[in-house]
């Protein structure tokens, strides 16, 4: 792993600490941009976090002042290979984790750093960050991250900023529904803490089927969801994973799948 962002480092480090696996952008030399190699990283991190059994909750972070400046603009303009060739699958594998992923911003995000923002389901920034959609400025657009952010951002804000390319501050990012929670830097760590522990006690196959509820029902007819819903609520009490959990609660101990926060410890490449 390479901890001080140099050019030749690894771009991206992973580890994991009991159930939380934490994956960070390590390219400070140019704020995290999104470059090839970046993405490339970033899609195996993505990968070892997803097929590691004992990793139960995700967070994704950088290193540095700045959380993502958006693409390697650089990487662009020298005539490398787009960033859309990978960047819709990385977005995708987050967006579609059926583990729960949280966004650790240690920092400022821009134009494409907001599309891994709106891709996790959780998103918790320090106060002092700033946001912007700056690509109308550079005579492009924010069309690969609209798939996401338009799933989190309310209509009229998205509008604002897409057409504008106004920095905006973090208390209005969850205003509009990009971040979940802005806080001060010195409770950040305590905050992600505190969601990371609540996601572990929830069992993994519920927490899987819960982020598609979220995303899925409201899209459906209210006479087709309250039936499809009635019974998935049956099969989900019959489960083995519901009848531990009931067990759990009735015999008022931890459920088999929380787990144990003596775990060891193990980090990536």
């Amino acid at each position: 792993m390479n901890a001080t962002g140099d050019p030749s480092g690894d771009l991206v480090r992973w580890e994991r600490a009991g159930g939380v696996a934490t994956i960070t952008l390590d390219s400070p030399h140019n704020r995290n941009a999104l470059s090839s190699r970046l993405l490339a990283r970033l899609d195996e991190a993505l990968s070892w976090a997803l097929d590691e059994p004992a990793v139960r909750v995700i967070v994704l972070t950088g290193a540095g002042p700045v959380f993502c400046a958006g693409a390697d603009l650089k990487e662009q303009r020298g005539g490398g290979a787009p960033v859309t060739a990978s960047f819709p699958a990385v977005m995708l594998r987050i967006w579609e984790s059926p583990k729960p992923v949280v966004c650790r911003l240690n920092g400022t995000a821009r134009a494409g750093g907001l599309g891994l923002v709106a891709a996790c389901d959780f998103a918790i920034a320090p106060q002092s960050a700033s946001f912007a959609f700056t690509e109308v400025r550079l005579g492009v657009v924010p069309a690969m991250i609209a798939a996401t952010c338009l799933r989190r951002l309310e209509p009229r804000a998205a509008a604002e900023y897409f057409l504008t390319g106004e920095v905006f501050t973090a208390a209005r990012a969850v205003e509009i529904g990009l971040l979940t929670r802005a806080v001060p830097e010195e409770d950040l760590d305590a905050t992600v803490a505190h969601y990371t522990g609540m996601l572990l006690r929830g069992g993994p196959e519920a927490l899987a089927i819960t982020k598609r509820l979220v995303r899925e029902v409201p899209l459906m007819p209210v006479e087709e969801g309250l039936r499809e819903m009635a019974a998935l609520s049956a099969e989900r009490f019959t489960s083995q994973e519901g009848q531990e959990g009931i067990r759990a609660f009735a015999e008022k101990r931890p459920a088999a799948w929380v787990p144990d926060e003596t775990a060891g410890t193990e980090a990536g490449r």
